[in-house]
């Protein structure tokens, strides 16, 4: 589904990103991981389109996607959340969904001021997409509620919930993780081995080694910017080259 080849970044002289290459499949959970600092982030913007690879290409489905803008990128079936969190607060947790399918409802503001069917319809429909995919993340009973009024956990849910509403094919999560208590986590754990189950394919930027763990079909370690090595995640706990370069000693 996603083909990464030969992907390079830099900066000002700064090889963030060296010469990466990976495939992430349907229905697989793939994991980049490494220090901080080692380029993870960095990949990820260049395969959304929000910087310019310096060399390499990003094929998605067979299509170069190279070169095209963060929004024509969502458009073919690719959808992102960011590290630093994306809710909207004073609006419900169906309302922060609904802004998901706003660019796939085929409805105008003066078409549901005068109440005109069509417009009525599409608004309905989406509604319906959008409660269906808080009960496919578990958190259907959250609908009516102030997003600003939930745990941090349940905002994750929440922006991840609104990334795959839209119909997403492949879903990019930046440290989805981050300051979650270990039952949120078991949770998202289990979410996003849902949405695999579905078909979806999941590409993980992540440092919380047992979601890492639990969830992850292939993981792939960074170090400045270069693979140091891509297995399943049974096999890194124990590589030489993992336990030198990501948690510091042999």
């Amino acid at each position: 589904m996603l083909d990464v080849q030969n992907l390079t970044v830099r900066f000002a002289g700064l090889t963030a990103v060296d010469d990466l290459s990976f495939t992430v499949r349907p229905g697989e959970v793939f994991t980049l991981m490494g220090p901080n600092g080692a380029g993870k982030t960095t990949a990820f913007n260049a395969i959304g389109g929000f910087i310019a690879p310096t060399g390499g290409t990003v094929a998605f489905k067979g299509r170069q996607i190279s070169g095209l803008r963060p929004a024509q990128i969502a458009a073919l079936g690719i959808r992102r959340t960011f590290q630093n969190n994306g809710i909207l607060r004073e609006m419900s947790v169906l309302e922060n969904v609904l802004t998901g399918l706003e660019l796939a409802t085929p409805s105008t503001f003066w078409g549901c001021v005068v109440g005109a069917p069509a417009s009525v319809k599409a608004e309905r429909d989406a509604t319906g997409r959008a409660r269906d995919m808080l009960r496919r993340m578990g958190i259907a009973d959250l609908a009516e509620r102030f997003a600003g009024d939930l745990s941090f956990g349940q905002q994750r849910l929440v922006e991840i919930a609104r990334a795959m509403v839209a119909g997403a094919e492949l879903i990019m999560l930046d440290e989805p993780a981050v300051g979650l208590s270990p039952g949120d986590r078991l949770h998202l754990g289990q979410s996003l081995r849902e949405l695999a189950a579905d078909g979806i394919a999941v590409l993980l930027v992540e440092h919380v080694q047992d979601l890492v763990m639990a969830v992850s079909d292939q993981v792939l370690v960074l170090n400045y910017g270069k693979k140091i090595v891509q297995c399943p995640p049974d096999e890194v706990r124990n590589n030489k080259d993992v336990l030198e370069v990501y948690l510091g000693h042999g």
